[in-house]
């Protein structure tokens, strides 16, 4: 298996004004390039892969994001909370359990 972790991030963009929201309008892809920017500075770039993903069906917790093989779900995250979902469970294999979110 070429990468060990794939971190899916929700960009999709809804009209504005959309009841559910959406992840783009939320810094979905501000989010992508901090968690990249963070696997790069880390060396983890070639073991975890940050992928663009459209709609998750979270939009109500977005910006979201999911790592697999895992299958955690964080919702709410913001480029400050990257450094730490990269050290605890990217690295440490530990979920964030404030920003994990189960129902949806």
């Amino acid at each position: 298996m070429r990468f060990e972790r794939h971190v899916f991030l929700c960009e999709n963009r809804r009209p504005d004004g959309h009841p559910r929201g959406c992840c783009a309008s939320r810094g979905g892809a501000e989010l992508k390039e901090a968690l990249k920017a963070e696997l790069r500075a880390r060396g983890l770039q070639e073991r975890i892969r940050a992928n663009s993903a459209g709609c998750l069906d979270a939009c109500e917790s977005g910006p979201v994001m999911v790592v697999y093989p895992e299958g955690v779900w964080y919702g709410g995250v913001t480029p400050a909370d990257i450094p730490e979902i990269v050290e605890r469970h990217l690295v440490g294999g530990q979920p964030v359990e404030r920003l994990v979110i189960r129902a949806f």
